[in-house]
């Protein structure tokens, strides 16, 4: 589907369903989100890859964001204020061809102790999704979804 260019105004009277089109993304991020956590069940995240360029995105993202804790729940309105969408934005558009759906809504626990719930996920796009999974795996702390689904 296209809405024209960018920047172009939305004509309603020619667009497609939004509602529609709400409900299609809102299926293909829990889709994802539940194939995630399956695949963290199966196997450790401390050995998960998930992209073919883990290693750089992780370097980058430790670069970019050296503040960041992965340990610690996310600050979402720090993470989405003006300033940390300018951050977000300047590392996310690096792999805008390199990606594929780099800037597609996804689901993101806040907080790496908790499993996917109301209260502990949020909306983030795909590539804050790699950075902060990527990290949180190669720290282990994704292990213990493994470790509870084969206790």
């Amino acid at each position: 589907m296209s809405l024209g260019p960018a920047g172009a105004s939305l004509n309603p009277d020619q667009a497609e369903n939004f509602e529609d089109m709400e409900k299609q993304f809102a299926v293909k991020a829990v889709q994802h989100m539940t194939t995630y956590w399956a695949i963290l069940e199966k196997m450790k995240g401390s050995q998960l890859r998930l992209t073919k360029m883990d290693d750089e995105i992780y370097e980058h993202f430790k670069t970019d964001f050296p503040e960041f804790d992965p340990t610690e729940t996310i600050d979402e309105d720090k993470m989405k204020s003006k300033e940390g969408k300018e951050r977000w934005r300047n590392f996310m558009m690096t792999y805008e061809k390199k990606i594929d759906d780099y800037n597609f809504g996804t689901m993101l626990r806040s907080n790496p102790k908790y499993e996917y719930g109301e209260k502990e996920t949020i909306f983030a796009m795909r590539m804050q999704f790699y950075a902060i999974e990527i990290l949180r795996n190669r720290q282990g702390l994704n292990d213990w979804i493994y470790e509870q689904a084969h206790a």
